[in-house]
């Protein structure tokens, strides 16, 4: 059976064997509930703190500022709704941008409904938010600003640590989702300045069902999720131990490896886009040329349309994405996109590819092998292309 070329790391990631190694005890034979008293309950409850710090020092928080959740959709939610109703008395109004998760974005839309007022910051060409932008859109009842590390459709990279800047002067609470950041990229909460931020262990490969919120003591959250009073009472439900346990070892090993997995993933990347720019025209580059994630390839590709893309590299064996797979069921071009300036045509014309750990230097010549044949096949049944044949090549 022919190997598959994975290359849609950003939409999930192989779990790690040593984290599944790690996980194994904690479904067979150490199944307590860390609330429990007994010898079985107090070993779940030490894997619990010793998951916990892990994971603070991959961050440079606290122990007792991590909060486990089912993932970075819950994380987000939590932070967002949890600020916004714990400092209603306070303010109203939220300030993110329009190129953010949904699960950012759907959660302040919801926000709207409940009498909050948010404003929807623009990003430029490459989708970066202006820091400028955030100082002008701030009110006297602004109480929450959240805008993402780096984008999970282009990569960009965004200043955190100079809004943060902003939000501090403003005393207005800072949320950002890092979940595309955190173990691939150098992230610690005090650098950063942020009040809280969003992880999932499925992106750094840990299991798919847990991630975590970051909350700075002393920043004003209330729970969106009520019972046993678990996590401190932010996040109530009886914890994933195995899971847990698998984002503990996930951010141990990232903490080991990033170091040397940073570059050989940034030149890697840099040796696809090169690869793909110099040979097929009318192709664009998405996202900021640099400031981006070591990882990330996003491109647009003219007269052929990013599904068909897809589905003919798929057959080939080698699996990458049009954009977010967390909206991939959804028909309308990516509101990160046309946030750029991007037409819906060219939006649809778009696809990324995303590398990880086992990605090698063979597995990228064989994608700059098959994938201008799969573009020239594609523009040869394209009535766009045959009409736009005579123009000069848009690089």
């Amino acid at each position: 059976m022919r190997r598959k070329i994975y290359l849609d790391y950003a939409a999930t990631t192989p779990l790690h064997p040593e984290v599944l190694k790690a996980m194994l005890p904690y479904l067979t034979e150490i199944y307590g509930n860390p609330s429990s008293v007994h010898s079985l309950g107090q070993e779940a409850k030490e894997a619990l703190e010793q998951s916990r710090q892990k994971l603070a020092n991959l961050i440079g928080a606290r122990n007792e500022e991590i909060v486990f959740t089912s993932g970075g959709t819950e994380a987000d939610n939590l932070a967002i709704k949890g600020v916004a109703f714990a400092n209603r008395q306070k303010g109203d109004h939220i300030i993110t941008s329009r190129i953010e998760h949904h699960a950012v974005i759907e959660t302040c839309r919801w926000l709207e409904k409940e009498g909050f007022s948010v404003t929807y910051l623009p990003v430029d060409a490459h989708g970066t938010v202006s820091p400028d932008d955030v100082r002008r859109a701030l009110t006297s009842r602004t109480i929450l600003i959240s805008i993402m590390h780096a984008n999970n459709e282009i990569g960009t990279i965004e200043p955190i640590a100079e809004i943060s800047k902003i939000a501090h002067e403003a005393e207005v609470y800072l949320h950002t989702d890092a979940v595309q950041t955190v173990g691939h990229i150098p992230v610690n909460v005090n650098e950063l300045g942020v009040h809280l931020l969003s992880l999932s262990a499925h992106k750094f490969y840990g299991p798919k069902g847990v991630g975590a919120l970051y909350v700075r003591k002393g920043t004003k959250i209330a729970s969106v999720l009520h019972g046993g009073g678990q996590e401190k009472g932010y996040r109530s439900g009886t914890e994933n131990i195995a899971g847990i346990v698998g984002l503990g070892k996930a951010a141990e090993l990232a903490k080991q490896e990033m170091v040397e997995e940073m570059p050989r993933l940034t030149a890697l990347r840099d040796y696809l886009i090169d690869g793909i720019l110099n040979n097929i025209s009318d192709v664009r580059l998405n996202g900021h040329p640099v400031e981006r994630l070591p990882n990330n390839v996003h491109i647009s590709v003219a007269y052929v349309e990013g599904e068909a893309m897809l589905l003919n590299l798929d057959l080939a064996g080698i699996c990458v994405s049009t954009g977010s797979a967390c909206s991939s069921v959804r028909l309308e071009p990516s509101h990160v996109l046309t946030a750029l300036g991007l037409t819906p045509t060219q939006a649809h014309g778009s696809i990324r590819f995303t590398l990880g750990k086992w990605t090698t230097k063979a597995d990228i010549d064989t994608v700059l092998h098959v994938f201008p044949q799969v573009v020239s096949k594609l523009r040869a049944l394209s009535p766009l292309a045959k009409s736009a044949k005579g123009t000069s090549p848009q690089r």
